[in-house]
């Protein structure tokens, strides 16, 4: 058994901080002037040249380090770290309440409610502003 290490496979990555960002491999072909058939090429690629490594980092917004080094559990230590981070700040008592409080659709409702009534108003001023001038 072999215990040379497994070389990164950097066209995994790629799709990998791709996909973390949201990007789709068309909006990454735009962005470095290219194919979306030439950006999954690059993606099926365990090696890339540095030059395209350079403007894929550039368009992914990272480093060429950061792809080159990326990995799984790097990305989950960094939210788990920063979780932990929040959680035990000075902020308040550490938790936070991400929950809505009200029912979004009963806002929604009452500000309905509120429309149809501050119309009404309007349309009865008129029509006592019309009565007036009717009486002149």
């Amino acid at each position: 058994m072999s215990t040379a290490a497994k070389p990164k496979h950097i066209g995994r990555n790629i799709t990998r901080i791709r996909e973390l960002k949201g990007m789709k491999q068309e909006a990454l072909a735009m962005a470095i002037g290219v194919t979306q058939q030439t950006v999954s090429n690059l993606e099926a690629s365990e090696t890339v040249e540095e030059s395209k490594l350079v403007e894929v980092a550039k368009a992914l917004g990272v480093t060429v380090e950061a792809i080159k080094n990326f990995s799984e559990e790097g990305v989950f230590n960094y939210f788990n770290t920063f979780n932990e981070t929040v959680s035990g700040s000075s902020f308040g008592n550490g938790t936070y309440n991400n929950e809505c409080t009200f029912n979004p659709l009963d806002k929604v409702v009452e500000l309905y409610e509120r429309l149809v009534l501050a119309e009404k108003e309007l349309v009865q001023a008129e029509r006592e502003k019309v009565e007036l001038l009717k009486g002149k």
